[in-house]
This record gives structure tokens, C-alpha cells and sequence, in this order.
């Protein structure tokens, strides 16, 4: 994996916003390994007979990245902030392809702690949970935009504040709030009683 420093990705970013195609070029072994990284974190999430592989992932999401010519790339930050949003949607519609019930199907419940070990035998819900995520978005997508940078980014709360442009204090009280709100969501006594 190559080394880089994220004012050199932040550049290239800029480069590539630019027209510049060599940049893109330049970027791509320079993010290869977190895109890696951040594909892994998803994948172990997943049903352990899930049929897409990390490799797989990573790929569709470059492709899906360098198909969209109107992100305003700001920096190397913001960058995997936009990776993460596409792997979520990728798996996403990889499970609805699949046919799973929009209340999981087979998936266990999980809890949005941060502390929760990461098993591969306790799949998520994202089909329920994306649906969530998508309802709080419409009365307050900041933290949705937090939830998606910590849960599904892996951004720490520091990264998730220079990412949201807000103090550390801020992210930390939206993503306690919207955990809350989400697994209240998820459960059985939800809103709409589902």
C-alpha cells in the first residue's frame, strides 16, 4: 500500500474535479488500501455466506466514483466520507436484490453501539436500517450524516466533525441522539407499529 499524505490526496482530488485524468490516476493507489480497509469494516458485517467479496466491493465503488463528474471534491476526508455513502447504497441494493423482507429477513438485530465487536454471525439489517437512516435524514440530516460517517464510514468523532464542518461535542450529542432514535426505529414498537 502506498503511503500519502492527505494534503497530496486532497490535491489530486482537486486535480481530478479539475479534468485532470492523470490525477485520478495518481489517486487511485494512494486510497486503494483505505477503500480496502473501509470495504473490509462493511464486509464483516455482513452474513457470513454473503456472495460479494471486499474486492468486489471496493471495485463497484470505484466505478460508481469515477462515473460521478459532479461531486465538489473537497478533500481526502470528505473523499471517504463519499466512499462509504456508495458502499452503503451498493450493499444496500445488493440485499434488495436479493429479495431480503425490508425488516431483514434473516438478519439479527444488532445494536448501534460503538463498542459492539463486530461479528460475522450477527448480520445487519441494512435494508431496515437504511430505511431508518433514510427517515431521519428528512427532519435532520445531520445527523444522519453522522450516523453514516461513524457507523458506516468508520470516521472517528474528529474526522466526522472536520467532515460535517462542526465541534467534536456536536457530533458526539447527534450521533448518541440518533442511535437512539434508530434502534427505536428498528424495534418492533417503532413509528409505524412494524
Amino acid at each position: 500500500m502506498t503511503r500519502s499524505s492527505p494534503q497530496e490526496v486532497s490535491l489530486l482530488l482537486q486535480a481530478w474535479r479539475g479534468g485532470d485524468q492523470t490525477a485520478l490516476e495518481k489517486l487511485v493507489p494512494l486510497v486503494y488500501g483505505e477503500l480496502h480497509r473501509l470495504a473490509h469494516f462493511y464486509m464483516m458485517r455482513e452474513r457470513a455466506d454473503h456472495t460479494l467479496q471486499t474486492t468486489a466491493l471496493v471495485h463497484e465503488a470505484y466505478v460508481r466514483l469515477t462515473g460521478a463528474d459532479r461531486i465538489d471534491w473537497q478533500d481526502r476526508t470528505h473523499f471517504f466520507a463519499i466512499s462509504a455513502n456508495v458502499m452503503r447504497r451498493i450493499l444496500v441494493d445488493w440485499a434488495r436484490s436479493r429479495g431480503y423482507q425490508k425488516r431483514g429477513g434473516k438478519a439479527k438485530r444488532v445494536s448501534l453501539d460503538e463498542a459492539l465487536p463486530v461479528s460475522p454471525d450477527c448480520p445487519i439489517d441494512l435494508v431496515g436500517l437504511n430505511k431508518a437512516l433514510e427517515d431521519l435524514e428528512k427532519f435532520d440530516s445531520r445527523k444522519a450524516g453522522v450516523v453514516e460517517l461513524r457507523f458506516f464510514g468508520g470516521l472517528t468523532l474528529d474526522e466526522t466533525a472536520e467532515v460535517l464542518q462542526v465541534s467534536r461535542d456536536v457530533v458526539k450529542r447527534d450521533w448518541k441522539l440518533a442511535r437512539n432514535w434508530l434502534l427505536c426505529e428498528m424495534t418492533e414498537g417503532g413509528r409505524d407499529g412494524s
